[in-house]
């Protein structure tokens, strides 16, 4: 990843002012703000490594977990991404309600190119992972958000992914899934396989990741190991930003 920036183009309603409100009849206006997401952050992740990405909400985590996926476009900057990902980043994205889990597990094997033998294999794997039994042939609209937690991580995890992007998915699972989701992800990262993990968990973080990087405001203030950059993390929400600038970092 190399000077990677993603600015967001979005529009607000804005409250017209007495003057606004005579000149144009009470109508608001809409205008158009731009938030810079990601600024010009760059770093590399060699194969086997365990990614831990900490910060505060809208720090631009999920955005930078997003263009790692090919989801967002980089307004400037280059991505390069070498293996096959698999995401899990929020609960459910891709499936379709209306089917059954059975039916969405088959839908995401062909969306990554497998065959429906091949897909009929890791059913199998899926569903015996997942623990849903008979909740596999409902529909998932009648699925609870742990069951799509479970659902989503076992057909993520059994996609054979090379980089598996991790953004608070588990948040969901209870504590005997949470458990067996760790244990899945270090038979990943045992195989040097690559992982991003988003958490707001520190302790996750610290017991599963061998690497880790701090964002704030959308710049990289830190990268080092998970005790070393999670220390400082706390430090700065701890002593405010005033008191710790970019440029001490």
């Amino acid at each position: 990843m190399q000077d990677l920036s993603i600015t967001y183009r979005t529009t607000f309603e804005r409250r017209p002012t007495l003057k606004d409100a005579v000149l144009r009849l009470g109508r608001g206006e809409r205008a158009v703000r731009e938030v810079e997401a990601v600024k010009h952050v760059s770093f590399d992740v060699p194969q086997g490594t365990v990614l831990g990405i900490v910060g505060s909400n809208g720090a631009g985590k999920s955005t930078l977990m997003r263009a790692i996926a090919g989801i967002l476009p980089p307004t400037s900057g280059r991505i390069e991404v070498r293996g096959k990902v698999s995401t899990l980043l929020a609960l459910g994205v891709g499936f379709n309600p209306n089917l059954s889990g059975e039916e969405n597990v088959l839908l995401g094997g062909l969306a990554a190119g497998y065959t429906r033998a091949e897909i009929a294999e890791k059913y199998i794997e899926i569903a015996e992972f997942s623990e849903l039994g008979d909740f596999m042939d409902m529909p998932m609209r009648t699925y609870s958000s742990g069951m799509f937690s479970r659902l989503a991580f076992a057909v993520a995890v059994h996609m054979d992914p090379d980089i598996l992007l991790v953004d608070e998915a588990l948040s969901a699972g209870d504590a005997k899934f949470k458990a067996k989701a760790a244990a899945k992800m270090a038979e990943l990262v045992s195989e040097a396989r690559t992982m991003f993990l988003v958490s707001h968990a520190l302790g996750t973080v610290k017991d599963m990741c061998n690497d880790a990087i701090w964002l704030n405001k959308g710049q990289l203030m830190l990268r080092g190991t998970p005790e070393h950059v999670i220390a400082e993390y706390t430090r700065f929400v701890k002593v405010g930003e005033s008191a710790y600038t970019l440029e001490d970092m």
